[in-house]
């Protein structure tokens, strides 16, 4: 009877701490590389958090508040693993195993970040057998944030980790995924990708509410979805899929929204930017990397020959051209007549990718953006076109350019023959310049491409990155 006692004793006693996580601190799981890394968690009651990692013989130790919560910061060395962590409290332990130190990436957005690579009912992914079958790798980790939208910032977060490998893959955002595996194809270190985004989220529902109060008035943020979705209430997914995130170390961040704001993209840049410099300053991380999709040319929003996509494709393209730090990968030339979802996800990935290598990892010659518009030189009936993220020339591969127009003092537009001369006999001031010329517009004065909802875009420069539709004036 003694020996019970003393069992039931021992029992009670060495589950009186009970170490609890977040969900992000689990098995397989990734840590940003050479950082200070933030770790926490609750114990029903304990005094003190002792941590150690298999990678330093240095013990981290923090006191547990009343509450029972804690937070404690540990070293990560460079890029390696596996690796394994031991959490101590007052004799409960907690062991985390396989995990590896490299780059860590938080992608979101609606349902084109949302998309699997497995596709949809009726919606392919190009290329995803290939890399489906291709996709067992052990320095690449995933983890999917179940959707949730709160009313206020939670700690909760249900989801976990798992090793890159056919069936996880196949269930994971295609974007994500394509943009993980460039990265750790190129770079040659462990990438962990966290996705969480939701389908049909507007991104006022992304942006924490402080950020909504201090920029915009009640009556400019609203629920405008028709019944009340959860997934539309501002700030309710920043709540429940984006603050439980926070503050685990992070390198930035990939985004793909905008179709649920179409119509409504005179607020959208100061949105963006609201929301981007909210997850910052939350985050309290400086000004990392923020690398986003502009919307897909599609017919399925609206009629195909309305502007309001146009309009909205302009508010992101302001964003990156006004805040630090962000960078916009350009769909124009992967769209479709049928649905607002695109099937080159995986090129959608690969150009995010190239942002990132360009401008936080050191391939500084690699070309990341395709042209954007600068100004027009008119010389009698001709439009000569300049533009930066250009400088070799531009081209359209041997296509017909369609999509250009041109409007005279009346601001009429009509369609607009558009050439290259990619020839040496052009000489070098003409080769490769965009020149736009209209039979119905002899003294023209504006221009403008790819001003519809749907366009099927073939202007790229010289290294095949296609251009942002755009507009040389600012009346509506």
């Amino acid at each position: 009877m003694r020996f019970i006692y003393l069992f039931i004793f021992l029992l009670s006693f060495s589950s009186f701490a009970q170490i609890e996580l977040s969900n992000l601190f689990s098995n397989n799981m990734v840590l940003q590389q050479s950082s200070n890394v933030g770790i926490w968690g609750t114990v029903i009651k304990g005094k003190e958090i002792i941590i150690t990692p298999s990678w330093s013989n240095q013990k981290f130790i923090t006191k547990v508040k009343n509450d029972g919560s804690w937070y404690l910061e540990i070293k990560t060395p460079k890029a390696g693993g596996p690796y394994s962590i031991v959490i101590l409290c007052d004799g409960d332990t907690k062991i985390l195993k396989n995990i590896l130190i490299g780059e860590v990436w938080v992608a979101s957005g609606q349902s084109n970040m949302e998309m699997t690579l497995s596709g949809s009912n009726r919606e392919p992914v190009i290329g995803s057998i290939d890399l489906i079958a291709k996709s067992k790798n052990s320095n690449i980790r995933l983890y999917t944030v179940k959707n949730s939208s709160n009313m206020t910032p939670s700690n909760y977060l249900e989801g976990n980790w798992s090793v890159a490998n056919p069936s996880s893959v196949a269930d994971f955002s295609a974007v994500a995924y394509s943009f993980a595996n460039f990265l750790n194809e190129i770079l040659d270190i462990p990438i962990g990708i966290i996705n969480s985004s939701w389908g049909g989220s507007p991104a006022e529902a992304w942006t924490d509410k402080k950020s909504l109060d201090d920029n915009f008035k009640k009556s400019e943020i609203k629920n405008n979805h028709k019944d009340n979705a959860v997934h539309h209430n501002p700030s309710g997914l920043f709540n429940g899929m984006i603050a439980p995130l926070i503050p685990f170390k992070i390198k930035g961040a990939i985004w793909y929204q905008g179709e649920s704001n179409t119509g409504r993209a005179s607020s959208y840049t100061k949105l963006m930017n609201t929301m981007i410099k909210g997850w910052r300053n939350q985050w309290g991380q400086g000004d990392f990397p923020f690398y986003f999709v502009q919307i897909a040319p599609n017919g399925s929003i609206g009629n195909g020959d309305g502007t309001s996509q146009a309009f909205l494709r302009e508010a992101q393209l302001k964003t990156m051209l006004s805040l630090k730090n962000t960078g916009m990968a350009v769909t124009l030339d992967v769209g479709s007549k049928i649905t607002n979802h695109p099937q080159e996800k995986i090129i959608v990935g690969k150009r995010l990718a190239y942002w990132a290598l360009a401008k936080n990892y050191g391939f500084d010659t690699l070309p990341f953006s395709g042209p954007v518009y600068e100004s027009i030189e008119i010389k009698k009936d001709k439009v000569y076109v300049n533009f930066k993220y250009a400088q070799n020339g531009v081209t359209s591969y041997g296509k017909q350019l369609t999509g250009f127009e041109i409007a005279g003092k009346n601001k009429v537009f009509f369609e607009a023959d558009a050439t290259i001369n990619p020839h040496w006999s052009a000489g070098w001031q003409e080769r490769s310049v965009l020149i736009l010329k209209s039979s119905r517009v002899t003294n023209p004065l504006y221009i403008r491409y790819g001003w519809k909802n749907y366009i099927q875009g073939n202007l790229y420069n010289v290294e095949g990155l296609p251009a942002s539709s755009f507009r040389s004036y600012d009346f509506d």
